[in-house]
């Protein structure tokens, strides 16, 4: 059994490795960038090396530092994790050539399955079906355009290279295709180092279905069954669950025992996916389903196969990473029930999901019968080189009702602030009626999308905030007979048994004022109570303190995944993301400006895209709020840019 392995990751996978090679005796080191130098993996490692800043590029993508590392340490094994360098073959290759244990496919399938248009044309090869698209080695704007036309609209752009969501561009017309190609190769560079491209057919209403599969150095390949995958905003998973709601078993033998030839066909060993997409309008069927790409390396949605299976893929990935064969054959693995994964996001619905940075004041995490996989804790914070996903959850049931629910249940406690995340969205999401029923394909969320993200507020967390505040007019040592003894001068004029006085309350929810009137109806004793009128009238009863309220001045309620901001304080003007309708262009985010598209005195319409940040691996354009002149332009490509910041000013057109 490997001894000691160095952990060429970060963040909740390298926790999730940590974890398991501790249960199993295998002493672990970390490898760490400066920005993550306190982060919770860190500190659990038997050992941390820094290698490099706080960039992805400077750390985690230098081979040169990890292996150096290695070498440092006397590591025996490196695990990679996923993203980062987990598919980059290079890699694998010199690991291998420094003497060490690759825990992963070996080389040669990371090549051959790693480029999507290599893979497919093997895939056609073992006689595996494959979506219709161009796979050509011309990568001219002119030949992609016409064989986009061939293929016909609407069409996906996909990096060769890519993975996780990003690289991906649906192009719904023919006059968006070349701007959409030059979004998609510039994410795809920086977020691979490869900016070339395939296209494929785009399926009217299609299923993400993907098959995990696990190789032995003896040459045995099994399943671990399906995970339906089809809950996405933008290409990336939101909600993954296994199995997958409609899968008969004559459609799972099929799609699985592709999943094992396509394995088969290039040697693999270790964990891998092999991914399809299936077109459900007629329901799950094996003609419908292709072969779309295949992933050499552990997913981040493998807590669910765990959980449905009861086997711990690290655990298989480190042994057979040792020379042992696979712990169970085929037949000895049994599915047990659903399980979903929950992608806890640090990112705002509010604002279209744009990425969340910040410390965390205040985090706390669903406990019970809930697996939570965590990258982050209280006091620690989230900054802006990484991937926002802070945390998974993962709900086990008897059925898939049962697992919905209780995923839902534990999305609606989580309390993250001031870090804004989707909790409240995947709690949306696991209840919907409609994802309940298993009526889903890629295109849920789109279809549900303001739906899904409107956010409105209770009585409930109003009440507890203003009884909160209420309370706190008092003097800690006042006794109830006399609440307004030591009141603010505003408040002088309120008297006990005098009915019906009322006072405005200055309260603003989440940015937004809502006026209240506030009045004493009477006191006696310990017996007292307020009447609380809304402006337009609506009564709000029964004012109590509730659970959840953190802080005082603001305050904060959590509720149902969500927090709302109480401030009872005047607000004076607009804050700085109201300010685009006077023609500000504000950065809504730390991050780097990719490109600038337009120059100081150009005429541009409402709608066009002015520029284009990167956060968190992602690209956001910013787009004109009106028709109008730039008058003003700060941003430059390639500077970086804090949030709030002003980029570029328009001027309406006369």
């Amino acid at each position: 059994m490997i001894e000691s392995v160095l952990i060429a990751n970060r963040g909740e996978i390298a926790r999730r490795i940590i974890r398991t090679a501790r249960e199993m005796g295998v002493r672990t080191i970390a490898v760490h960038s400066e920005a993550d130098s306190h982060a919770p993996f860190v500190m659990e490692a038997d050992m941390a090396i820094l290698i490099g800043g706080s960039p992805a590029r400077e750390s985690y993508l230098d081979p040169a530092k990890i292996l150096a590392a290695a070498r440092q340490t006397g590591a025996e094994a490196i695990h990679p994790g996923y993203g980062f360098l987990s598919e980059n073959a290079d890699f694998a290759q010199a690991v291998t050539d420094a003497g060490l244990v690759w825990i992963g496919p070996p080389p040669s399938a990371i090549r051959a399955m790693g480029l999507k248009d290599a893979a497919k044309k093997v895939m056609i090869e073992a006689g595996v079906p494959t979506t219709p698209g161009y796979l050509g080695d011309d990568q001219s704007v002119e030949r992609l355009s016409a064989e986009a036309g061939k293929i016909g609209f609407p069409v996906l752009i996909k990096a060769v290279a890519g993975g996780g969501g990003k690289g991906m561009r649906k192009v719904d017309r023919a006059e968006d295709f070349v701007e959409a190609l030059g979004s998609c190769r510039r994410e795809a560079a920086a977020s691979f180092g490869d900016d070339r491209v395939l296209l494929e057919r785009w399926v009217t209403r299609p299923r993400h279905i993907e098959v995990q599969v696990f190789g032995d150095q003896f040459g045995e390949v099994v399943h671990l069954f399906e995970r339906d995958c089809s809950l996405q905003r933008r290409h990336q998973k939101v909600i993954e669950e296994a199995p997958a709601p409609g899968m008969d078993e004559e459609t799972r033998e099929a799609v699985c025992g592709a999943a094992v030839r396509a394995a088969q066909a290039v040697g693999y060993v270790g964990a891998g996916t092999v991914e399809f997409i299936a077109d459900a309008s007629e329901g799950l069927r094996a003609d419908r389903i292709w072969f779309m790409e295949m992933n050499t390396r552990l997913q981040v949605e493998h807590p669910v196969t765990e959980m449905v299976t009861g086997q711990d893929l690290v655990e298989w990935q480190l042994r057979v990473a040792s020379g042992e064969p696979l712990p169970l054959a085929q037949d000895e693995i049994e599915l047990q029930g659903w399980a979903m994964e929950a992608r806890l996001y640090a990112e705002n619905p509010a604002t279209g999901f744009l990425p969340s940075t910040g410390p965390l004041k205040h985090f706390r995490l669903p406990e019970g019968d809930v697996r939570v996989d965590s990258a982050v804790e209280e006091g620690g914070e989230v900054t802006p080189f990484y991937d926002p996903m802070i945390a998974k959850l993962i709900a086990h049931g008897a059925d898939r009702e049962d697992a919905a629910h209780r995923l839902a249940e534990a999305c609606k406690l989580v309390e993250v602030y001031p870090v804004k995340t989707n909790a409240a969205f995947l709690a949306a999401c696991a209840s919907h009626p409609d994802f309940v029923e298993g009526a889903i394909d890629t295109g849920f969320i789109a279809a549900r999308l303001d739906e899904l993200t409107q956010r409105g507020f209770s009585d409930a967390p109003t009440l507890a905030a203003i009884g909160q505040r209420l309370e706190s007019f008092m003097a800690a040592d006042q006794p109830k007979a006399d609440p307004w003894a030591s009141a603010p001068s505003r408040l002088l004029g309120f008297r006990m048994g005098a009915p019906r006085a009322a006072m405005a309350l200055p309260l603003t929810v989440d940015g937004a004022r809502v006026p209240l009137r506030v009045g004493l109806v009477t006191g006696a004793g310990d017996d007292w109570s307020w009447d609380i009128t809304v402006e337009d009238g609506r009564p709000l009863d029964d004012v109590d303190v509730l659970p959840g309220v953190y802080g005082r001045d603001p305050l904060y309620v959590f509720e149902g995944g969500d927090v709302r901001e109480f401030d009872f304080t005047p607000q004076v003007g607009g804050g700085a993301h109201g300010a685009a309708s006077d023609g500000a262009i504000l950065s809504p985010m730390p991050g780097k400006v990719v490109s600038v598209a337009v120059s100081a005195g150009q005429a541009v319409t409402k709608g066009q895209t002015l520029l284009v940040l990167e956060a968190m691996k992602m690209e956001h354009a910013l787009a004109a709020p009106f028709d109008g002149v730039v008058g003003e332009l700060a941003a430059v490509a390639g500077g970086q840019v804090a949030e709030g910041v002003v980029l570029a000013r328009l001027e309406a057109s006369a």
